[in-house]
């Protein structure tokens, strides 16, 4: 069977799924759908309406786009249907009713950013890096009634380095990934899958990938520095961890921290309160006798930059903590 002959629809949201939806179209796969979210209201009245990534490429493409506020809605299962789809491909978009994922003839498959059973849920690259994980992987697998449980198709291992953040893991996962997509794709259509139950991890901790929400993000200084920097690594550049400061007159601000480093040893402080010089360095005492470097930031209300540049226009003391 020639990939042309099997009609496929693809659903996904943001760019991450794009660039799979994007590869499958240049390897002459026939998507003949694409289903993704409503457009989102931004600007500062919300009277512009954003499309997602991913329906922004199929219009580009001419692909149709289905756009379901709910994916049980009658309207939409019938316009789906019409579709004829053989293989539904899902990549970074929401949990799907059994009425959707049952409906092609090949199945529904998934693809995660994650090696499976590992980090199944909502942010999987993030919590892997803020784990201090030393790799992670994108899996494919046909879809069941529980969340990222089911049986796995294939699977690929990619490295975490010291020096990576959130968003080079996401670029490398993103191509790795979209790889595995056209791969996955094809050996459906040759009727060469023979997929294998997630494995039960023989006395191994399960790490789950929640959804990252703000509070989620506020660094707690009581931790260990490796943890911190873990922590920084696994959210920036987005949503990026926090915390807030506080002057030496009891302003609170908000500040945004994009990157830091573990080579400072503090003495006799105690778990937020800050070490400075007041231009050129900002270091923030932490659990464990540690302590962390900040070397970017962002203020409330300005732009993201180094240490070095926020502290030549602010004035910064030892009197400052974070909380």
């Amino acid at each position: 069977m020639e990939r042309k002959s099997v009609r496929i629809v693809f659903m996904g949201t943001p760019e991450f799924a794009e660039f799979s939806l994007r590869s499958l179209v240049e390897e002459g796969f026939n998507v003949v759908g694409v289903v993704t979210v409503p457009d989102r209201a931004i600007g500062r009245h919300g009277s512009v309406l954003q499309p997602s990534p991913v329906k922004s490429y199929a219009q580009k493409c001419g692909i149709p786009v289905l756009q379901p506020e709910k994916l049980k809605d009658e309207a939409f299962l019938t316009e789906l249907r019409a579709l004829e789809a053989d293989l539904q491909i899902v990549v970074a978009f929401r949990m799907l009713p059994e009425v959707v994922w049952a409906m092609p003839r090949m199945g529904t498959f998934n693809l995660h950013a994650s090696l499976l059973p590992q980090y199944r849920g909502a942010a999987p690259i993030n919590w892997a890096v803020i784990n201090g994980d030393r790799e992670t992987g994108v899996t494919t697998f046909f879809l069941k009634h529980e969340i990222d449980t089911g049986d796995i198709i294939d699977q690929v291992r990619v490295p975490i380095l010291d020096d990576d953040d959130v968003g080079t893991v996401h670029d490398r996962l993103m191509k790795e990934g979209a790889a595995l997509t056209v791969k996955t794709a094809d050996m459906i259509i040759a009727g060469i899958v023979t997929p294998k139950p997630q494995p039960v991890l023989a006395g191994g901790e399960l790490r789950p990938a929640p959804k990252i929400f703000k509070d989620t993000c506020r660094i707690d200084w009581r931790n260990s520095p490796v943890r911190i920097r873990n922590f920084v690594r696994g959210l920036s550049p987005y949503p990026a961890a926090w915390s807030v400061l506080v002057s030496e007159d009891g302003v609170r601000t908000d500040v945004k921290i994009f990157s830091v480093s573990c080579n400072v040893d503090p003495s006799g402080m105690k778990p937020g309160e800050v070490s400075t010089d007041g231009k050129t360095h900002i270091d923030v005492c932490t659990g464990e006798n540690g302590s962390v470097r900040l070397l970017e930031i962002q203020v409330a209300g300005k732009k993201r930059m180094s240490v070095k540049a926020f502290l030549c226009g602010s004035k910064l003391s030892d009197c400052c903590f974070f909380e």
